[in-house]
């Protein structure tokens, strides 16, 4: 199994997944989307398998600059501002086996395992 952990290392949701992974002795890659932002068609794949609402940061100031407008952009009109400031990317964001899976880690231990396939 192979993920991948996109987001920043200064985020304590991010630190909170880091600490949940390790306490759960699963190997991951951690991506610094700041230094290395993901590509417009990757983000565009993690928008066809997490649907662009539920990858807006919606607490980050890059969210609160957008103008009102930005309350009816199509999917399209997301993909395009996340490939141009990746901090409108809600963290951290698990990519399994090149899919995305999950974004934010706010869920039961279950729904985590669940979601990374992983057995009790």
């Amino acid at each position: 199994m192979s993920i991948q952990v996109y987001g920043i290392p200064n985020c304590g949701t991010c630190k909170k997944a880091f600490q949940w992974l390790q306490d759960n002795g699963i190997d991951y890659e951690f991506i610094n989307t700041k230094e290395k932002p993901p590509s417009r068609q990757t983000i565009q794949n993690w928008v066809k398998s997490l649907g662009s609402q539920s990858m807006r940061n919606t607490s980050g100031q890059s969210y609160r600059a957008l103008g009102d407008e930005k309350k009816t952009w199509t999917d399209e009109e997301w993909i395009e501002a996340f490939a141009k400031d990746a901090m409108l990317l809600k963290r951290p964001l698990f990519v399994k086996d090149g899919t995305a899976v999950m974004v934010g880690f706010k869920d039961k231990d279950e729904a985590i395992r669940e979601k990374f396939g992983l057995k009790e």
